[in-house]
Parts: structure tokens; sequence; C-alpha cells
């Protein structure tokens, strides 16, 4: 090819090159635009677009401040390095191929070095957005630290902005000096010259100078770092905070060495003048000996030799310090403590005073249920229910009782016709909720619905139904259309019709806050597309028109957290109805790792028990500052979200409500309804209740001794529990909280209610479970409107004495298991292979009555093939050393108490059982008689245990094959059947 020919050969190669380019960085750049397109219209629709923009504008402008920060001075020294480079300088022959090489790129590397360096300085400071905006916002507490009486929001608001500040400057001059020591060093500011090291005068002023500021920033940092002992762990680790040795030796040794460090700063400064290296060198190495010292050595010796021979002494005042500031960070200043003898004798009657509280004993598992809801409330394969049901409170014929309920959400992957246009158009919802009695069933052991069916009916009033957002809510879905339109969702499909057809509907949420943002133009339906990669979007004609809307985030606690960025959320938000209308309370905490003396806790940690997913992600994961600060409601029809501030006097909610104004509603705007439905966090209550592992005792000498630690005990209804698996030193392992409606000491009335139990701290297979304290809250708001209840939030601690022995849950546990009788029956039920059945533990729930306390725990049957589904069958109950089988909650309290409890529970069927047993005779009810609680189990040689199991294992069949048919009438025959043929099996086995 001649020259001529190839010259228009490269210029049209070229062209083509950068219109490739061009055309690649406009579609990135469309790809970028659109995503925050999406983001403006989605949070404009919310109505909370000034979040976003606040968010964007802080990001923005503190990512051009880092850049700017980092890029600028970086240039500027390698530009001042360069221009005041001895020109006649003899370098190497090394060096001199360098500069060679360098020399067609110093403009590009000299100039794009820094901004490269620039560009991740400023996504560093961009994600430091957040602590800025508090330390602009922030506002005081009102209580001051012990050490240096400062207000607490300093440590909240400032301090770790501050810092944060300190350490982005400190980098910057580590690069400048980087930079300037390579750039002096290529062209002949620094030479090497056999042992001798030669500096320009340029130089050595640039270098000089640099260090020096690095090293006042240094100063800076030492100084801060003063105040950054008070949260952090103390020396050997006894408590959060400073302690006697971090007191009286590293906080003045940090003022120390920032004095120092102000003093060879100065020393580099007057290298610079007079061009000596030995006195800051010498400065330097002084510095670091006197840091080892005074930062290391003298805080040891300090320690070794003054503090630890006497530690209790010195450390008391700190521990006293550090659990007043965990108590009031951790909302635990309000804690009662009340000594518990508890009663471990079961008499006759000694549960008619407490009434009302076994009135409203849960026999309802929302952990065991959710199958059994699925079997008679499902309808349809396209409808799931959660794993795990929720406990709320409804008021019924004027009575308000616990219920389980849940949402029927969408679950497309239940499509027999599972295309592109269903899931986009037609299948766009969920629909209804189902609530249960907690303390009622049917006679076959199903859960006793108070609202259920499609359509909905039942008690609660519903008036709008639909699913469009949940927790297990479609990616997203395309609704709406003109009015008139014929409508294209379907909505639900039910036999009870007339007709028996399906029935759509047309999504029709549009007013302010409501709905999704609209794909009604062919610029928006492009930029969807795109977001989710859904020709449907943009392709349809049958789906899409100009009222359509895209509805997407759906998940309750997603969308509280884009529009609320500054919270960490609970784990389990719960639906509830509210003026006929379904909507998801979420909670919202406010938390900081920086409150001074207050003890550190990993949420990961505290959060994890058997009810709960390992693993779970927080921004924060250590904290040691949490408050129960927002309550966020999501409509389930329109998606809109509601920010109610419930702690209006936390401070690190006013200052983000500084940032964010007019974003959260103040309490006074929470309805009635709501407010009725509100119930005090689980998450909020699982990281108080770790920390009173060891601060309820408020003694420093005896918190000191730490012989009155205590844990929360495994959960031995979990799988692995009951199947003697578990392991007990897993967080994972441990016994979830419980909502239960009882009368605690000290309370008038029985009052909805969260618990948890716990044993001692001992954290080894070894340790004993005998119960030492109990923690419950009160979780009712009230019903008022705009005013919580004045007991909310309260907590009680029973405490109980060392001197006795209760059981612990374990304990209880394993005495049902071991108890012959029980065993017996257990063995009977659990009758596996083809048509059998298996036994699954419900929750073992301790409730405070009688003097004592009551352990309850419901006893589910499923079958072991088919679509199985848990029915409750048994109630297993303790107090003290005896122990009750029986079909009923009823039967199973009076068989523990003599004959008759003096309770009058809802669960009062007909039926017989085992009656009671324990450590000496006991009498029992119906067929059932008491046991000393040694024996054997069920001897399988016997004719008649033989006959009776045959018979038993003939009426699973049967049941199974019944509700195979949906044929309820059949299945209570074989229930029945199956009942007869154990009792005849337990009676010969005697």
């Amino acid at each position: 090819m001649t020259t001529q020919t190839a010259a228009p050969a490269r210029r049209r190669r070229a062209a083509l090159a950068i219109t490739l380019g061009v055309v690649v960085v406009l579609l990135i750049g469309f790809f970028l635009f659109a995503g925050l397109y999406a983001d403006a219209l989605w949070f404009g629709k919310l109505g909370y677009s000034s979040v976003l923009y606040t968010e964007w504008l802080t990001i923005a402008g503190l990512f051009v401040v880092g850049f700017l920060a980092m890029a600028v001075p970086v240039i500027v020294t390698i530009q001042l390095a360069y221009r005041l480079r001895p020109v006649y300088a003899k370098l190497t022959a090394q060096l001199d191929r360098y500069q060679q090489v360098i020399e067609p790129l110093r403009r590009v590397v000299m100039i794009g070095a820094p901004v490269v360096v620039g560009l991740f300085a400023g996504v560093s400071a961009a994600a430091r957005w957040q602590p800025i905006l508090l330390l602009l916002h922030g506002t005081t507490v009102g209580r001051k630290d012990p050490v240096f009486g400062l207000d607490a929001g300093f440590y909240l608001f400032s301090l770790p902005a501050l810092h944060g500040i300190v350490g982005f400057a400190s980098a910057v001059l580590v690069v400048c000096t980087i930079a300037a020591l390579a750039t002096a060093y290529l062209y002949g500011g620094i030479r090497v010259v056999g042992r001798d090291v030669r500096v320009s005068r340029a130089a050595r002023v640039q270098i000089a100078i640099t260090v020096a500021v690095f090293l006042v920033l240094q100063a800076v940092s030492l100084y801060l770092d003063q105040f950054t002992t008070l949260y952090d762990t103390s020396t050997g680790g006894l408590f959060t905070g400073a302690a006697y040795a971090d007191a009286n030796a590293v906080i003045p040794g940090r003022l120390i060495l920032a004095v120092c460090a102000l003093i060879v700063a100065a020393l580099f400064v007057v290298t610079a003048v007079i061009g000596r290296w030995r006195l800051p060198l010498i400065g330097t190495g002084l510095l670091v000996v006197t840091s080892i010292i005074i930062g290391s050595v003298f805080p040891w010796a300090m320690w070794n030799l003054q503090v630890k021979p006497n530690e209790q002494g010195f450390e008391r005042p700190y521990i006293s310090d550090a659990i007043k500031a965990t108590q009031y960070a951790y909302g635990l200043e309000g804690l009662e403590q009340i000594p518990y003898n508890a009663s471990t004798s079961a008499t006759e009657g000694a549960l008619r005073s407490d009434a009302q509280t076994t009135a409203n004993i849960r026999i309802i598992d929302p952990r065991v249920v959710a199958p059994t809801f699925g079997q008679f409330q499902q309808f349809k394969q396209y409808y799931s229910f959660p794993t795990y049901l929720d406990v709320d409170r409804y008021t019924i014929d004027g009575q308000t009782q616990d219920a389980v309920v849940a949402v029927r959400e969408l679950n497309q992957q239940g499509l027999s016709n599972s295309s592109a246009f269903n899931n986009t158009f037609v299948y766009t919802h969920g629909y209804g909720l189902v609530a249960a009695y907690g303390n009622q069933r049917t006679s076959d052991g199903a859960p006793s619905f108070f609202e259920s069916n499609i359509p909905t009916k039942g008690s609660l009033g519903i008036t709008q139904p639909g699913i469009y957002f949940g927790e297990r809510s479609p990616q997203f879905s395309v609704v709406g259309a003109p009015k008139g339109a014929k409508p294209v969702e379907l909505d639900y499909v039910s036999g009870n019709d007339a007709d028996g057809n399906q029935r759509n509907t047309t999504y029709a949420a549009t007013g302010a806050g409501e709905g999704g943002p609209s794909v009604g133009n062919l610029f928006n339906r492009l930029v969807y597309a795109l977001k989710f990669s859904s020709d449907q979007i943009l392709l349809s004609t049958d789906g899409v028109n100009q009222d359509s809307q895209i509805l997407y985030d759906r998940d309750p606690r997603t969308r509280v957290q884009k529009v609320a960025p500054y919270l960490t959320l609970d784990n389990d938000p719960y639906p509830t109805v509210v003026n006929g209308r379904i909507v998801w309370i979420v909670d919202g905490y406010t938390t900081s790792d920086s409150y001074p003396y207050s003890a550190s806790e990993s949420l990961s940690d505290a959060l994890s028990d058997s009810s709960t997913t390992a693993g779970a992600n927080f921004s924060t994961d250590d904290v040691n500052y949490v408050r129960n600060s927002v309550k966020a409601t999501v409509d389930a029809y329109s998606g809109k979200v509601t920010l109610y501030a419930w702690d209006d006097q936390d401070p690190v909610l006013k200052a983000w409500t500084s940032v964010f104004p007019n974003t959260v509603k103040p309490l006074s705007q929470i309805d009635s309804q709501l407010m009725s439905h509100v119930r005090y966090p689980e998450d909020m209550f699982r990281v108080q209740r770790q920390i009173l592992t060891q601060y309820h005792v408020t003694d420093p000498t005896s918190w000191y001794r730490k012989d009155d630690v205590w844990r929360t005990p495994p959960d031995p209804s979990a799988p692995a529990a009951a199947a003697g698996t578990a392991d007990t030193t897993d967080d994972r392992s441990q016994q979830p909280p419980y909502y239960l409606t009882m009368q605690l000491p000290g309370q008038d009335d029985p009052t909805f209610s969260l618990y948890s139990t716990y044993i001692p701290g001992s954290n080894t297979r070894e340790s004993r479970g005998v119960l030492t304290g109990y923690l419950a809250v009160d979780a009712d708001a009230g019903a008022e409107k705009g005013t919580k209840r004045q007991d909310y939030g309260k907590l009680r601690l029973l405490v109980l004495p060392r001197d006795t022995v209760v059981s612990g849950p374990t304990q209880v546990q394993n005495q049902f298991q071991s108890d012959p009788t029980i065993k017996s029956q257990l063995n009977l039920l659990n009758i596996g292979g083809t048509g059998g059945s298996s036994v699954v533990p419900g929750n073992l729930l301790t409730i405070p009555v009688g003097g004592g306390l009551l352990y309850v725990e419901p006893v589910y049957v499923k079958s072991a093939t088919g679509q199985s589904y848990p029915l409750l069958r048994k109630v297993l109950t303790s107090f003290g050393s005896k122990v009750a089988f029986e079909d009923t909650l009823d039967q199973s309290l009076n068989s523990l108490f003599g004959g008759d409890s003096g309770a009058d529970t809802p669960d009062s069927g007909t039926g017989s059982g085992t009656g009671s047993t324990g450590a000496g005779s006991g009498s029992g009810s119906g067929s059932g008689s008491g046991s000393t609680g040694s024996g054997s189990g069920s001897n399988a040689d016997n004719p008649e245990v033989q006959r009776a199991l045959a018979d038993a294992q003939k009426a699973l069949t049967a049941r199974e094959q019944a509700y195979a048919k949906n044929d309820l009438v059949a299945a209570a025959r074989a229930d029945q059947q199956l009942q007869d043929a154990i009792e005849r099996a337990v009676a010969a086995d005697r």
C-alpha cells in the first residue's frame, strides 16, 4: 500500500474510532442519566424529592471538595518540584533514561495522575456525607461526659466528622510528600552520591514545609484522639470508655505527644530556612521514642504496677460512669427490677387471680402455622404466605385479643403461564389479610380465623384488600388505565361468586405520595425499559397506556430506607388494618457508635436468634446508642410512605429532621386506629436484653466481679434443639422474644407485652439452665390519637433469688421429653413412614402467673407425606416440678393444678389426656393418670399396642386422603379415630 492510499485509510480508522468512542460515552452517559432520572421520578412521586436532592447535592459537593482538595495540592506540589528543579544538575544515566521515557507524557502524567488520585479522594469524601451533615446540623444532648465535661452532642455529631476531615487532610499531605520526593528525585532535586544524599534548596524548602504541615495535622489528630478514648475499649477490655490508666496516662500522654509533634513541625520549618536536617531528624526520632514511652510503656506500667493489684478500687468510679452511660444510651434508665421469689407448688386454684392472663395465652405459634395458613387460605398457587407470621392485636366484639396475622402475597413462581406480559401487567398484586385468634383453634387443630377468604370476609372491615406493596411483591409491575378502560389486572378468582369467574381490576392510587412513576410517555418507557431490561415496558401496546404507572421498590423496608437513609430498620415489618386499609408498620432506629462510656454492641450478634436470619447487613454494625425514634407506615395498596417522630426528644432524630425538614410528621398526627396497632419493636428489645445480660447489675463492685452475668437461653422448640443437636453456644440458637398479653407484678391489668428470659451466663455446654431473670416490656401504645400510653416502653425485670431453683426453658423441655407417659404419647405421634406423622413443637412460652412461672408449649402434628401442614393436637404445660400433656390448654392446666387451675381459657374443648406428672404423684383428668416421672417408653412387643399403632396409621392415611379432597368432615372423623387409637395404645402400654 502506498503512502498516498494509507493516509486516508488511517484517517477513516481514526474517525471511526472517535465516532465509536463518542457513541460509547453517550451510551454510558445516557444509562447513568436514566438511573438518576428514574430516581428523581420515584422520589418525586412519593413526595420525598427534598431527601434525594439534599443527598445528591451533599454527595456532589463533597466529591468536588474532595477532588479539588486532593488534586490541586498534588498538582501544585508536582509543578513546584518541577519548576524549581536544578537546571544543570548532573544526573545518572538511569535517571536520564527515566526522563527520556517520561518527557513525551510529562504534561499528561503531571495532570493526569493527580486527577486520578483526586477522583478516588472525591469518592472517599462523598461517602462521608452523613457525618458531615450531622456536623452541620448537630444539637446538644443535655448530658456531659464525666472526664472533659463536654456535652455528649460533641461526640455524636462533631467528633466523627472532625476525625474524618483530619484523616483526609493527612492523606492529602502524605500524597503530596510522596509526589514531591518522586519529582525532586527524578529531576535532580534529590541526588544520591555514594553514601551522601544531596537536596537542593528548593526541594528542601518544599519537603520540609510539607512535612511540617503533616505533623501539625498529626498534633490535631492526637488532640482529638483523647476524646475518642471515651468510646474506645479501655485498657484490659473491662468496659467501653476511659479507665483509670486511660484517664491518668493515655489522655495526658496524647496531649504531650501533640505538643511534641508541634515542636518537631517547628524544627522542619527551621530546616526550610537554615538548610540543616539534623535537628528535625533528631526531633523525629525523639518523637517516635516519646510516643512509645508515653503512649505504650507508661500506661502499661501504670496498669500493671499501680492499677492491677487493686483494680476494683481504681476502676469503681469509671465502672459507675459506664453503667450510667450505657443505661441511658440503650433506653434502660427506667428499668424496674422486681425481686420475684417464684413459687414451685402447683396447688389447686392457683391461677384464679390470673384468669385474664391465662385467657390470653397464645397457643397458635406464628413460626409454625404458616403452612397451615397456606393450606386453608392460599386458594391459588400464585399466592403465598411468609415463613414466619406476625403477632398483632385487634378488638373483636369489644374485647382486645392477640392475633396471628399475615398478608396473602403474590408469588409469580406459582403461575402456570408465567409469560412476560402476565408477569408485568396481569398478575400484579396479592389479596387480603388473614387473621386468626392467638388463643383459639378449631376442633381439628387448625387456626380459628376471624378475617379470611377471597373475597375477604371477617371482623376487620377491610375496604381495600389489594397488596401491591409487600415483602414478596414482584420486582416491578405496570398498572393503571384510563377511566372506563377494560381492566387487565387480575384481582381475584373465587368460586363463591355467582359466576365463579375471574375478577379484574384497575390500579387507582393516583394521589400525592401514592403509586409509582408514570410510564405514559415514550421517554419514561425507554428509561424504565433500560432499568429493568424489559421489552414489555417499551413495546407493549396492550399493557401500557397514557395513564400507566410503574411500581417498583415494593418491599416496605426498602421504601422506608430510601426516603430515610439515616435510619436502621427493624427486620420485621408487620401488616395491620387501619381505617379499612392494610398498612405495613416499620420501626426505624437512630444509632451511633460514639456515645461516651456506653457499651458497644454488635447488631448482627444481638439480633441473632432462632427466628432471625443470620448475616443481616447494617450500615454500622457496632453501635453504642440506639433509639426507636421513628414509626413508619407503608400503605399496602398505594405504597405511600409516612414517617412519624416516635421519640421527638432523640437528639439524633432532631439533627436529621433539621437536615431533611418536613419529612417526618409529629407524633400528634398518628390517629387512634394506627396507634392501637403500634407495638414495642422486637429488634430494640433484642438489643436491650443483650445489654442487660451484664448491665442489670448496677453496683460497680458486683459488676466488676462479673459473678451475676446472664445470657438468653437456647430455644428448646427450634428444630435442632428439639432433635437434641443444637449448638447452645451459637447466638443463632437463642430463644427469640415473644409477644403475649399478661400481667406482671406492679401492673394493674394485663397488657400486650414482649418478654424474654435469662439463665446463668456461662456460655458452655455444661452451664446450668436454671432461670435467673424474666424481662418484659409494655408493648401496648394505647389507642389515643397522638398520645402514647404512659407505661408504653416500661421495662420490668423479674429477678429470681439465687438460692431458689426454677427450671429454665431447656430444662423444662427436657422434663417434657424424659417423662415416660409424655414420651410414650410423643412416640406414638411420631409415626414415620408412608401415612405417618411427625411432631412439631410450638414456642415454649414462659408466663409469670400463680406466684411462679408457668410454661406452655403447643404441640403440632403434621403428616410425614404429601402436602403436609401442622395442626395443633396437644398442649404441654409445666409449673415447678410438675408437667402435664393434654388435648387442650384448659385440660392441661387443670391436670397441672390438681384438677382445677382456676383459669378460664378459650381452648377448653373436650378430650382426654395423660394427666399431670412430676416428682411426686399427681392426679389426672380424662383417661390419663399421674406419674412419678420414672419408667420406660412404649412397649412395641405388646399385641394391643401393635393393633393400636396399626389403627393409628390407618387413621393418619384416611386423614391425609380427606385433606387432599378438602373433605373436612372426613378429616375430623379420621382425627377422632387417631385420638382413640393413641389412647388405646397408651392404655395398653401401661
